[in-house]
């Protein structure tokens, strides 16, 4: 690789930090900000989280992972959780679009710009492939000369890494707004993972952010269009679909995010939705706009998947009359607040629908339960901390055998 080429990598890396994408940790707890609360679902303040999360992930970077990351090369968890180092690039950070957020917009005087041709892009990772530098690829791009020709591009990236270079690893490719429907099939045949960043959960939201993209045409219909491919062949194996949102800049509520959100699981087989928090950028139309709360991005992410993974519906949720929801507070815990301190479970009773509900029991631990019971009967807070679950924090919510949970635990001390 050049010097020439390193260079562009390095300029590329500055900004990238606009896709959240695979390496971004949405179970790290955010940084407390000036919040009007103290504790966080667990029981622990947002300091206290924040601390335990630092200590456990702090390692000392050596000159060669500063030199990866400075190349855009982070180390980031797959969808079916491995964990590998990937390349977060693109073909250009030219743009004819002026999306008000974004740092690649056109006329941003303080962006340089750098190109790519397909050939040389895939040849420069084809070359950290080879030597291990990187082990995927996630690819974007400015558009330039409009969607269809920019998408052409980035398919001549990926197909002659995949054909000519026999790369098999993971690619996420970006689908490129006003992509044809051929672009949208190649994208998913020759990608792990494709997806197009909606930025807003509506028309009139996406003016405020982006008043050159096209919503509904532009943005959802490649996702519909996906899903309409994957629907007509589901012997082939496609590429999973996720999306963006930008979170804070154009005045939603978290009502219409995850409404958009839940839409988009049921009816165009999302794999999920991504939330970034909004943060100004220097020389934007929005660079004096407030920073948004990452502990509603935090929040945000929490309550998409239990609607997409726990059973839930978007009405049961807890929202504010702003349609946000409360940062105090994880959205499953204010549930079965509402729900279930009244009425506890028994555990040795109830259902899977009515277990996923439950703080502190995932999918996992439902699983343990149902066969659990098949053995025998759980009677006690150390038969559930057997299985994996969080006992503490699911107590409050159920029966053992009978007797309230919660009094077991409180006996423990």
């Amino acid at each position: 690789m050049s010097d020439v080429q390193t260079s562009k990598l390095e300029v590329i890396a500055g900004e990238m930090g606009v896709e959240s994408a695979e390496d971004k940790n949405q179970h790290a707890p955010p940084k407390p900000l000036q919040l009007g609360f103290e504790r966080a679902p667990c029981g622990h303040s947002p300091h206290e989280l924040r601390r335990a999360y630092d200590e456990s992930t702090q390692v000392a970077l050596t000159s060669l992972d500063k030199k990866r990351n400075s190349l855009g090369i982070h180390n980031a968890v797959m969808p079916g959780g491995q964990r590998i180092s990937l390349l977060k690039t693109m073909l250009t950070t030219a743009c004819e679009r002026n999306c008000f957020y974004c740092p690649f917009r056109a006329g941003r005087s303080a962006m340089k710009r750098v190109s790519f041709k397909p050939d040389e892009m895939a040849s420069v990772f084809g070359e950290m492939s080879r030597a291990r530098y990187a082990e995927g690829l996630f690819l974007s791009s400015g558009i330039i000369g409009g969607g269809v020709k920019t998408q052409d591009k980035l398919l001549d990236t990926v197909d002659i890494l995949r054909r000519k270079k026999g790369f098999g690893g993971y690619i996420h490719l970006k689908m490129m707004p006003g992509a044809e429907r051929d672009q949208i099939a190649r994208a998913m045949a020759l990608s792990s993972r494709v997806s197009i960043n909606l930025e807003a959960p509506n028309a009139s939201r996406l003016t405020a952010l982006a008043p050159k993209k096209q919503f509904e045409d532009e943005l959802l219909r490649p996702l519909i269009v996906a899903h309409e491919i994957r629907k007509a062949q589901p012997w082939k194996k496609w590429a999973s679909t996720v999306t963006q949102f930008v979170v804070g800049a154009a005045g939603e509520s978290d009502v219409e995010l995850l409404s958009m959100t839940e839409r988009l699981h049921k009816q165009a087989g999302l794999t999920r939705a991504y939330f970034s928090a909004f943060s100004p950028v220097r020389d934007t139309p929005l660079e004096n706009h407030r920073a948004e709360d990452p502990w509603r991005e935090h929040r945000l992410y929490q309550s998409s998947f239990l609607l997409r993974d726990y059973g839930f519906e978007l009405e049961e949720l807890q929202f504010g009359a702003d349609g946000r929801l409360p940062l105090g507070v994880d959205p499953k815990i204010a549930w079965a607040q509402r729900n279930l301190t009244e009425s506890p479970l028994e555990v040795n009773k109830a259902d899977k629908r009515d277990l996923l509900r439950v703080p502190g029991i995932g999918p996992l631990g439902v699983e343990a339960i149902l066969k659990a019971r098949r053995i025998g009967t759980l009677r006690e807070i150390k038969d559930l901390k057997a299985l994996g679950i969080l006992a503490d924090r699911a107590a409050p919510y159920l029966l053992l055998n009978g007797r309230p949970a919660g009094s077991q635990q409180m006996r423990l001390f």
